[in-house]
């Protein structure tokens, strides 16, 4: 660990809210990534992103063979310090945003989901979030067909930060015009997918607005017990290697252009066929524990929180977003997607629900979370990386273990 990236002021913020062995416990999750990354690699097929990291064979920082890109710790600390920190960044701590991509609109008249997403939508998600104090800004909410159609509504309707994606020339050069204008823009790439595999169908338009200097929002979303570890730190390790694998190859592509550290930690529920979970209490502490590391590395970060697993806007919908909201002020956040609309799967995207969530975040306080007990390290985690690699986790002795024992709130 390079201690000249740590931010110690958090450290110590970290240690009196989570306690001295977790914020251990999250220290180590940071050296697992990077073994992570030096053992196993990330698949990679994109020209640009081998090149640049093939220049560090000589120096043994890196290693490129047969599509798969290998780093060392050393490269790994050399590119984060390269990374603009929270100091002058944005957006300030503790912010909700209206942010997600849902396919559907949920009918809140008729009571059930599905409604194609319409321009009209778009324009009234920016609106809302332009006028309510809590929402700090905004990311699509809903997808629409056209990607310049949906950019140039939300840069019309909202002056807070937003964040939207960029898969053609076309949404690239819009979104660069964005930029001239105003600077609070992130650009949101899932660079990478289970198991540590370089999403080709994005990975070129990734190194394009990485040359164009555009604020990159990288995401990542392994999932404990199938394609991560059954434990926290095991699950936070994978999470954290993948992202830190984009942020690499974004700062030997452009040193020192802004990268958030948007990782989320993904719970696959056993009782529900190991589909993801969001409603889990567990889920919010998971991606708080995500956003504890990263501020402690001083990066900009952005985690879920606020979810539900129902599929419809009822009081147990409403009593996750008061729990996870009161969560993340309990223990501290930086940006936090997803507390206001989704509902189950992030599928349908609820008005109704989105105008009582931010409500409920106007009037909520830290003494509303929920008791959780804060994880330390399980060295099952990594072990279970090194003895499973790229394989799946669902057999492997570490999930059938603590089934019924952690992620279960």
């Amino acid at each position: 660990m390079d201690l000249k990236r740590l931010n110690e002021r958090q450290v110590e913020t970290s240690r009196s809210l989570l306690g001295k062995e977790t914020v251990e416990m999250l220290l180590k999750v940071h050296e697992d990534a990077q073994w992570i990354l030096e053992n196993l690699g990330v698949g990679c097929k994109q020209p640009e992103i081998q090149e640049v990291f093939g220049k560090f064979e000589a120096e043994g920082l890196a290693v490129v063979y047969e599509d798969r890109v290998y780093i060392t710790s050393g490269l790994v600390e050399q590119s984060l310090k390269g990374v603009p920190g929270l100091e002058n960044f944005f957006v300030p701590m503790n912010s909700f945003f209206i942010g997600g991509t849902a396919p559907y609109v949920y009918d809140d008249k008729a009571g059930n989901g599905g409604l194609t997403p319409t321009p009209e939508h778009v324009a009234r998600i920016c609106k809302i979030a332009e006028e309510n104090p809590v929402v700090a800004g905004m990311g699509r909410g809903i997808k629409l067909k056209d990607e310049v159609q949906q950019m140039n509504i939300m840069a019309e309707h909202c002056s807070k930060p937003i964040y939207f994606a960029v898969t053609s020339d076309v949404s690239l050069a819009r979104a660069k015009e964005i930029y001239k204008h105003r600077k609070n823009i992130m650009i949101v790439f899932c660079l990478t997918r289970p198991p540590l595999e370089v999403n080709e169908n994005l990975s070129e338009h990734f190194v394009k607005v990485v040359k164009a200097g555009l604020p990159l929002f990288i995401s990542a979303m392994p999932m404990a017990g199938i394609s991560a570890p059954y434990c926290y730190n095991g699950v936070l390790a994978m999470t954290h290697a993948e992202v830190l694998f984009g942020i690499c190859a974004a700062q030997l592509l452009n040193p020192g252009i802004i990268c958030i550290h948007a990782g989320l930690p993904t719970i696959a529920d056993p009782r529900i066929e190991y589909n993801p979970n969001y409603g889990l209490i567990s889920h919010n502490l998971l991606n708080i524990l995500m956003a504890h590391l990263n501020l402690m590395l001083d990066l900009p970060t952005f985690q879920s929180a606020g979810t539900t697993h129902e599929e419809h806007p009822t009081d147990r919908a409403y009593a996750d977003a008061r729990a996870g909201q009161a969560l993340c002020l309990k223990y501290g956040v930086h940006m936090i997607r997803h507390p206001f609309a989704f509902l189950r799967y992030l599928i349908d995207f609820s008005f109704a629900k989105l105008e009582k969530a931010m409500w409920i975040a106007e009037e909520v306080t830290p003494k509303d979370a929920p008791d959780v007990e804060i994880p330390g390290y399980d060295e099952r985690g990594i072990e279970s990386i090194q003895r499973l690699g790229l394989g799946m986790y669902m057999e492997d002795p570490l999930t059938t273990a603590n089934l019924g024992k952690i992620f279960v709130y």
